[in-house]
């Protein structure tokens, strides 16, 4: 009887393993392929545009779907700790602002791209890919400031974000960096952004985004964000949360998908052209990694084994 219940274990776990939850639709990019550099980000752009976007009122729903952490709590950039315990943790329901005075009181929605930069734009108002619930008090310190890097810390939050002067190429205002966790996540969302609505860039009033289809970035930004970008790769929360976005938008962000396509379109490769057949999508680099595998296994068995054998 233990020989059979355990044959179906396997089985059962097998079949699992086999039909993990994300990957980038068949066809989906097919019309991206061959191109490269300014005509690939404008084929980009008519495959992602118009998002099916929510009610700004669903962000708070949808985060619990997007944005939670392992211990089922708020998956907040601006106060994570990645390599030990943050100085607080938010639920979904009981902790969202409301008024706040200081760090730890709440969680709101955070546009990594302000209001103020793309006034009247409908779909930006509750585009999942740069909405992200994060902690009030931080949310305020950072405003409407440009993302860069700083020299002189005028203001630190609890997980070492900063506010001070920007120190990377000839841009000298005052900038919000984010802990270098996150960079790539950020600018990722930066290249989506600038990909999604190359429509509308003209009419975005920053110093770090807008103006021209191509390259829709400032040229201290285009550096900078390329820099975050290759320095921190694309991470299993950005794949998992690229998947439950894409659920709710009908959307997704390549530049997630296809790390390689930054290179096409602005980076080292952007003269030649994109082959969609040579590269590996990051589903199956990092979701589908012979770790991640061995993780599900591992997890499935013991669940399973308690299952049968309690």
């Amino acid at each position: 009887m233990k020989y059979i219940t355990y044959s179906i274990l396997v089985v059962f776990m097998l079949f699992y393993v086999s039909a993990l939850h994300a990957q980038v639709p068949e066809g989906f990019y097919l019309s991206v392929d061959g191109k490269s550099g300014a005509e690939l980000k404008t084929a980009l752009f008519n495959t992602i545009k118009n998002p099916k976007v929510i009610a700004y009122s669903k962000l708070w729903e949808a985060f619990a779907n997007t944005d939670v952490s392992k211990n089922n709590k708020v998956w907040d950039m601006y106060s994570d700790n990645p390599y030990g315990v943050a100085d607080y943790y938010y639920d979904f329901r009981n902790n969202r602002c409301g008024t706040f005075k200081k760090e730890g009181d709440c969680f709101n929605r955070e546009h990594l791209l302000p209001r103020s930069w793309f006034r009247g734009n409908k779909l930006l108002e509750s585009d999942l890919f740069h909405l992200f619930p994060t902690d009030g008090y931080v949310n305020n310190r950072r405003s409407n400031l440009p993302f860069g890097e700083v020299g002189i810390a005028s203001w630190e939050s609890s997980n070492g974000s900063k506010v001070g002067q920007n120190t990377l190429g000839d841009y000298t205002k005052t900038v919000f960096e984010p802990i270098d966790e996150y960079k790539g996540d950020i600018a990722r969302t930066y290249f989506y952004l600038v990909t999604a609505y190359e429509d509308v860039l003209a009419s975005w009033k920053s110093d770090q985004v807008g103006g021209d289809t191509y390259p829709g970035l400032s040229d201290w930004s285009l550096e900078l964000l390329l820099k975050w970008h290759r320095e921190d790769p694309v991470s299993i929360k950005e794949v998992r949360r690229n998947e439950e976005v894409y659920k709710i938008q009908g959307n997704r962000n390549p530049y997630i998908d296809y790390p390689d396509l930054t290179e096409y379109v602005w980076g080292v490769l952007y003269d030649e052209a994109f082959k969609i057949n040579r590269i590996t999508d990051s589903f199956y680099l990092i979701e589908y990694s012979p770790f991640e595998r061995w993780l599900y296994k591992q997890e499935w068995i013991d669940n399973l084994k308690g299952y049968f054998y309690k």
